[in-house]
């Protein structure tokens, strides 16, 4: 089974056709679009592995947008300072994008 090693956002994911990926928000997208990486660190196909320095030449994944504007659960930040009665309390939602891999091209 073939999988490569993409970049986007400042993180690392290892794909497989087929995979669904909830990643960083990627302006400009619609659903049901398609996107391509082009930042493929490690491409593994049938036993022949090429790595890239720092990216393998010519190779990308392609993916289809499940849902472009997807929010993930919301955070809280709690800040005090004992004694003071100083407290603040801030929520948040990381935007997200929902991506299904659909071919990996070496």
């Amino acid at each position: 089974m073939a999988y490569a090693v993409i970049t986007t956002g400042n993180k690392q994911y290892r794909v497989s056709v087929g995979d669904v990926l909830t990643i960083d928000r990627l302006a400009g997208l619609e659903n049901d679009g398609t996107t391509t990486f082009d930042k493929v660190l490690l491409v593994e196909n049938e036993g022949a592995t090429k790595v890239g320095t720092p990216t393998v030449e010519g190779a990308s994944v392609t993916a289809k947008v499940l849902d472009a504007a997807a929010r993930g659960p919301k955070g809280i930040a709690f800040k005090f300072k004992r004694r003071k009665g100083f407290h603040k309390k801030i929520g948040f939602r990381a935007a997200l994008t929902k991506v299904q891999i659909t071919a990996i091209n070496a």
